[in-house]
């Protein structure tokens, strides 16, 4: 007998209809011996839809309140979920993120997770029973509920899995693992058997909306076996692990891309001791995320650099750049929009030259401007504009003979809860 935590996306349990799947799913797993833990999130399109509505009502809802909305979702999925395995015979109880034991910091929308006591859902084990809990969500010290951001339910499962040491955790979705690229744009796209943490956490990162970030720094720090596979099949999926067997002839494992991305460029900053600490300080302050960061050559005790940022924090990033001008002066700011960050990860780059110049050479045959850069052991990423995504992925997933013969099954929109 094995403990597996399972968990079940958005569009896995979108209708009663997927509902009745998954409960079945979860009851042969049971039947076969093991004893089962489920985290899910909100059903289909259930929390875009709570957003709206809130924002019909208020522009800039306070985000207390968003939590206390946004919870809602999982607490119907769960529920439903946990009458549809009792339909089937099988006893399973529901539980809301707190009462699983998940207490998190107090910052609402980004709750990162402080502890787990996970006694009630062992005593339920126990007990016989399946246990369902509500992805997203935990409490603070302070009893206030919060939600742990976009990709949280993910976030719930690993770190369920690691508190209860559960020999598996599957993460369902609907693709049948871990491909590539998108198959959504690559049709020949091929599904990985394994791949390694530190290669999935590149990936994640860098756009992948298969897996969370924060669920496979999770996994990797806890050494939790995690599997992607599909809710609609029994296919066999992903393997996310320490060290993943590297394929004869593939260096790259994946490629990336990142439609969420701005360009801010400030010239004429004093080449002076302390200032980019000062600059990229303030950022951080207001909790800007930086990425790629370029300097460029200093004229006249003066020097340029740009970065990039998420899409929805420019604004706010030129605010806080405009704020600390008496502090740092500089002659102007720009900013830039309509990119994407495409990166290529695989962890043979390290050993194999020539890696990188074959993506600057793909790129510059399309006849496209590579505006930024950045590379480390296992990943290079290159900012280009965004009109010709599609033909540049495909362009480099062939290159770097990602191919497969035959188009792969692409079923809807990944799950990112």
């Amino acid at each position: 007998m094995a403990l597996f935590v399972m968990k079940f996306g958005g569009s896995s349990v979108g209708d009663v209809e997927r509902m009745q799947r998954v409960a079945k799913r979860i009851v042969e797993k049971k039947l076969d011996g093991h004893q089962c833990v489920v985290v899910v999130s909100a059903m289909g399109d259930t929390t875009d839809d709570l957003i709206d509505k809130a924002k019909l009502l208020n522009s800039t809802p306070p985000a207390r309140e968003m939590d206390m909305l946004l919870t809602t979702g999982e607490q119907i999925s769960v529920s439903l979920l946990s009458i549809a395995v009792h339909q089937l015979g099988h006893e399973a109880v529901s539980y809301t993120g707190w009462q699983a034991g998940f207490l998190t910091d107090q910052t609402h929308g980004k709750a990162r997770i402080v502890d787990i006591d996970p006694a009630r859902v062992k005593q339920s084990l126990d007990n016989g029973q399946i246990v369902i809990v509500a992805g997203f969500q935990g409490a603070s010290d302070a009893g206030e509920i919060t939600t742990l951001g976009r990709g949280g339910s993910d976030t719930t499962a690993v770190a369920l899995a690691a508190a209860i040491q559960a020999d598996v955790c599957e993460i369902y979705t609907d693709v049948d693992g871990i491909y590539s690229t998108d198959p959504r744009l690559v049709r020949c796209a091929r599904k990985l058997n394994e791949i390694s943490y530190d290669e999935m956490l590149e990936l994640a990162h860098l756009g992948a909306a298969v897996l969370h970030p924060r669920a496979v720094e999770y996994a990797k720090h806890n050494k939790v076996c995690l599997v992607v596979r599909s809710s609609f099949n029994h296919n066999e999926g992903t393997t996310v692990k320490e060290e993943a067997v590297m394929e004869q002839g593939v260096v790259v494992s994946g490629i990336a891309y990142d439609k969420n991305v701005a360009r801010i460029s400030i010239m004429g900053v004093p080449d002076e001791p302390g200032v980019l600490a000062t600059v990229f300080g303030k950022l951080a302050d207001a909790s800007i995320d930086v990425d790629i960061i370029v300097q460029s050559g200093v004229q006249d005790g003066t020097a340029d650099f740009s970065f990039t940022t998420a899409l929805d924090d420019r604004e706010r990033a030129l605010q806080v750049i405009e704020s600390f001008r008496p502090q740092v002066p500089y002659h102007n700011v720009s900013s830039e929009v309509d990119l994407i960050k495409i990166s290529i990860v695989g962890a043979g780059m390290v050993s194999h030259p020539g890696v990188a110049a074959k993506m600057f050479e793909v790129i510059s045959k399309l006849g496209i401007s590579i505006k930024m850069v950045s590379t480390s052991e296992i990943k290079v990423s290159c900012v280009i504009s965004n009109y010709q995504l599609a033909e540049v992925v495909r362009a480099l997933h062939t290159a770097y003979g990602l191919d497969t013969v035959e188009d792969v099954f692409v079923g809807g929109p990944q799950d990112r809860r």
